[in-house]
């Protein structure tokens, strides 16, 4: 097919139908009429000579060769967006950008208070919306622009994606500031006999305490396992087990509730938090503005 019988405007609704699934969304998403993604659509098959997307219960599911396709026009029309809007200023006195940033349940006490003072101050017209990346393919939001940035430890992207470091920590054992591991620290003999708080923290590299704790052929006597750390505060509060946790997160809950510290015996890396964003908006203005006001904020 030569390009001259291609209206780029067709690539749009498929890049379109592909990201959002149904042709309701899609339309909102371009601003067109359902009809128009369905007349679009159908133009589209007839030029390809396949079906490219068949209605199920579910919505539009695209075919293997619109599958294949899908990462191609993306980057292509990401790439001519960027060219076309490289000059493109962006005035965050007068945006009502609406930003959605990726976080953690730790992100959302660490990062979100500070970045919307932030905000408040520098963008007054700017809004957020935060997503819980546990709930979420943070990937596959960020390939289809569905998500500005991602905060966090996410080892996982890597190919297709730009980072920033912000900031190493340890991790700690938490507990009761009454604990008797206050007084005394805690020794490899102790943390296997305590019981423990666990986290299975879904979508961030949290995960990797546990592989690591096993790997040295060690055992806990997990008590409790909590789908996120928000639920370790009170939990150790009102016990006496114990808790493996990133130092920050640590920071902010010890003293409101009534928690202390100590030195971890099991040797477990440093997690890297960064600031993650996808090739595609790696020149649009407004993603470098926001990005830019992150690291100068949390960046060590």
């Amino acid at each position: 097919m030569n390009l001259q019988d291609l209206d780029l405007n067709l690539l749009v609704v498929f890049d379109a139908l592909h990201r959002h699934g149904r042709v309701s969304l899609a339309a909102q998403s371009l601003g067109i009429s359902q009809p128009g993604v369905s007349n679009a659509l159908r133009r589209l098959r007839g030029l390809l000579g396949d079906e490219l997307f068949l209605r199920t219960s579910g919505g539009m599911v695209p075919t293997p060769y619109a599958q294949s396709l899908a990462q191609p026009i993306s980057d292509a029309l990401a790439a001519l967006h960027a060219t076309l809007n490289a000059h493109a200023a962006f005035d965050p006195q007068r945006s009502e950008r609406n930003f959605v940033v990726g976080v953690n349940d730790v992100g959302q006490l660490y990062f979100l208070p500070r970045l919307m003072r932030l905000l408040g101050s520098d963008a007054p017209g700017v809004t957020v919306r935060a997503e819980l990346m546990g709930s979420l393919d943070v990937k596959a939001e960020m390939e289809r622009g569905r998500m500005d940035l991602a905060l966090g430890f996410l080892p996982e992207l890597k190919s297709g994606f730009f980072q920033r470091r912000l900031f190493r920590q340890p991790y700690v054992c938490l507990f009761r500031s009454d604990h008797p591991l206050a007084r005394t620290g805690v020794s490899l003999k102790q943390f296997q006999a305590a019981e423990h708080a666990a986290v299975v923290s879904s979508g961030t590299g949290h995960g990797i305490v546990d592989e690591i704790i096993n790997r040295q052929g060690l055992r806990r006597r997990v008590k409790i396992t909590a789908p996120h750390f928000m639920a370790l505060a009170p939990l150790l509060q009102a016990t006496s087990m114990i808790a493996v946790v990133p130092r920050r997160f640590a920071d902010l809950v010890c003293e409101p509730y009534g928690l202390a510290t100590a030195a971890c015996p099991v040797k477990i890396p440093e997690s890297v938090i960064n600031v993650f964003w996808h090739a595609r908006s790696h020149r649009e203005a407004a993603n470098q503005w926001l990005r830019q006001r992150v690291v100068a904020e949390f960046a060590d």
